[in-house]
């Protein structure tokens, strides 16, 4: 109440000061033919009154615009018959500015917030622009008359600009229409109208103005570019429309969108097709998953009524398998498939030369178009005596076949818990080292402590606030809380994070730009500081995830190959992610603590699955779904589900936002019974019941006990 009795109170006054204008019928006296009939009176009265009068002038010019009230036309035309062309453009051009700044503020003060909490998702594109460029598209805006300045007023209060940007710009950008219209009043004798200012050619030549910044924008573009390209020689002709560097997912989808529309298409791989994903990242991990989760339900049979079961297997055996797993999947992404349609694959490393050349196998190639799609491998920290022993990263880990006694892995993100948790289910015992105060530092609290209470329970060694100090031969030295802890290892693995792949292929010698994490600088469409230089995938993130690299090179390809036609905006509203540790984890969009930190208000809801049948019927019942809903609707903002197949649950909820339904439709949706599925619709019962008019229901009830036979309502 406290934050809504000012605005009543400011609403209150500007009602009352357009029923006093009506009253009085202030507006009458704001047309041509008014002034025109008594422009001698006025000019009498300002050579008898000049201050007041100006004074006069100026209060209601400012009241007229903050208003948006009809009439600023005919007082600027006053401006110019009764002060003349300087006083009278310096008159104006204050008061109008005061004016609209007023209107400005005021629809900033009632609107605002209500605006960008309703639809902030989808102005978040708009206020980015706003933020960035919104002087520049306010002074554009301002230099055509023809656009209603009343309207720019409201729609710019609703965005961040600045209150003095947007003062300062209005004044330069109104100033030309201003003089235009002041010394149009100087001659208002000549005049019979306002048609008789703004013919259709001063009109077009004001358009043409508006036009002006957007057009030397792109001038200043061209001539970037033609600087940033000065020390290259342009080819007469090209061998391809496009060519990829890096054979991952982002080079596959790149290539595979270019050959697809007919374009001519290289794709340069140096190692192996497929990428990190298909030899070293997902594909085998999901596999040692999958044994490794074969293993513990043989382990827990008894919960499952099978009193035991006694299992053999070979290490060496189980690492075999996870390699004819990727074997079995590399004709998806091989040489073969991708030559079939239509791609050149070329084998070999590349180097750039130029903003259209590339040397690969001692040849160049020239193109029109590159996308650098390189990926990232694992980072490796400075720790002191780590370079000294043969550590395991992603890369080469699965190239074991030995089952260590004793494993440690630094880094408590989705790869190190996932790896945690196998080796330990095959017998390992397992230290999970994270220097953070929790693992899973990008997910909620309640689901850090979740996994790590599970991990525990198998037996993995979770140690948080522990910072690797030094490794001395097969001791790790960690520092918690200032005491130095020793653990004991057979191997390591190195989990904490990955680093671009954007050294040794020419980007130095080109001089890309870089960002201070070391990823390509890559802009909203995915251009690098050269706009035929295209990034997307790791070694530009944001996101190091395979479908976004892949969702990415969608864009690459599109604006490299047509965007002389249209160029589009990488959209990363909806990304999901999941860390398939058991119970699995699933996130799309906001999570609390995500909205914490952006300041964006939600409501939550939640369902507990241990509640499901089918859970229940398959000993999983452990778990949550979590939605965040924008308060009073059911926009969902966010999900995150922790439970068996959560990765796929999700699927629902990604597709609710993308496609923008709500929990409503995920309520009134068929559900097979019994799944884990259910969940999703559980969970907007959950939040429907919440919202139960207890009012409406509370009549309802004493309507149904009165059919019951007449007993008092």
């Amino acid at each position: 109440m406290k934050k809504l009795f000012p605005k009543l109170i400011a609403l209150f006054a500007i009602i009352a000061a357009f029923m006093l204008i009506k009253h009085f019928g202030l507006t009458e006296y704001l047309t041509f033919d008014y002034l025109k009939s008594n422009q001698a009176n006025f000019q009498s009265y300002y050579q008898s009154n000049q201050i007041q009068t100006i004074g006069i002038f100026v209060a209601l010019y400012i009241l007229v615009t903050a208003l948006s009230l009809p009439g600023a036309a005919i007082l600027t035309l006053a401006g110019g018959a009764l002060f003349g062309l300087l006083v009278g453009t310096i008159a104006v051009s204050f008061a109008s500015t005061i004016g609209a700044t007023l209107a400005f503020l005021a629809a900033r003060f009632f609107l605002k917030e209500s605006i960008q909490n309703k639809f902030g998702d989808k102005l978040a594109a708009i206020n980015s622009g706003i933020e960035k460029d919104g002087a520049f598209y306010l002074f554009t805006l301002r230099l055509i008359p023809a656009f209603p300045f009343f309207i720019i007023n409201m729609l710019m209060g609703l965005t961040p600009i600045k209150t003095g940007t947007y003062f300062i710009v209005s004044q330069l950008g109104m100033l030309a229409g201003t003089i235009v219209y002041v010394n149009a009043g100087t001659q208002l004798s000549r005049i019979d109208g306002l048609s008789g200012i703004l013919s259709p050619g001063i009109l077009g030549a004001f358009v043409l103005l508006g036009l002006l910044p957007f057009i030397a924008k792109k001038i200043i573009s061209l001539i970037k570019a033609r600087k940033i390209y000065s020390r290259f020689k342009r080819p007469s002709q090209f061998d391809y429309n496009m060519v990829a560097i890096g054979g991952g997912s982002a080079g596959l989808v790149t290539s595979y969108i270019g050959a697809v529309t007919k374009a001519k298409v290289a794709l340069i791989e140096k190692h192996k097709m497929g990428g990190d994903c298909l030899n070293t990242g997902c594909v085998p991990s999901k596999a040692l998953i999958k044994s490794a989760k074969v293993m513990n339900l043989a382990k827990n049979s008894a919960k499952y009524g099978i009193k035991a079961m006694n299992v053999e297997f070979d290490f060496a055996e189980v690492m075999e398998r996870v390699q004819k797993v990727i074997t079995k999947i590399e004709p998806h992404d091989s040489v073969e498939r991708y030559s079939s349609l239509g791609v050149d694959c070329i084998e070999g490393s590349a180097k750039i030369l130029s903003p259209w050349e590339i040397e690969v196998n001692g040849k160049v190639i020239t193109t029109k178009n590159i996308t650098i799609a390189t990926g990232a491998r694992p980072f490796v920290p400075p720790i002191p005596g780590l370079s000294e022993i043969d550590y395991l990263i992603s890369d080469n880990l699965w190239d074991i076949r030995e089952l260590p006694k004793r494993f440690v892995v630094l880094g408590g993100g989705p790869i190190g818990l996932e790896i945690a948790q196998c080796f330990r289910r095959f017998g390992s015992e397992v230290f999970v080292i994270e220097m953070a105060p929790r693992i899973m530092i990008k997910e909620d609290p309640e689901v850090s402590q979740l996994i790590q209470k599970k991990l525990e329970s198998e037996g993995v060694n979770v140690l948080i606030n522990h910072r690797a100090k030094e490794f001395k031969g097969k001791t790790l030295i960690c520092d918690f809380e200032g005491k130095d802890v020793s653990i004991d290892f057979d191997q390591v693995l190195v989990a904490v994070g990955r680093k671009p792949n954007v050294s040794g292929f020419g980007l130095e010698e080109l001089g890309v730009s870089l960002r201070r994490n070391g990823t390509i600088d890559s802009d909203d469409y995915l251009r690098t500081n050269y706009p035929n230089i295209y990034a997307c995938g790791d070694v530009t993130g944001p996101f190091q995830l395979t479908h976004t690299a892949a969702h990415q090179a969608w864009y690459c390809a599109v604006n490299g190959l047509f965007g002389r036609f249209k160029n589009f905006k990488v959209d990363y509203s909806v990304i999901p992610w999941a860390t398939y540790t058991d119970p699995e984890v699933a996130t799309v969009g906001q999570n609390e603590e995500s909205c914490k930190q952006q300041g964006i208000k939600y409501e939550v809801t939640r369902y507990g699955i241990d509640d499901l049948d089918r859970a229940i019927a398959d000993s999983e019942d452990f778990g949550f779904v979590k939605v965040l809903t924008k308060p009073g609707s059911d926009k969902i903002l966010g999900a995150t589900i922790v439970g068996q197949h959560a990765s796929d649950l999700l699927l629902e909820f990604i597709s609710a936002m993308k496609n923008g339904f709500g929990l409503e439709k995920i309520l009134g949706t068929i559900h097979t019974y019994p799944t884990m599925g259910e969940a999703n619709k559980y969970l907007a019962g959950e939040w429907k019941k919440s919202r139960a008019p207890e009012g409406l229901l509370s009549w309802v009830e004493k309507f149904h006990r009165w059919e019951r036979g007449g007993e008092k309502v």
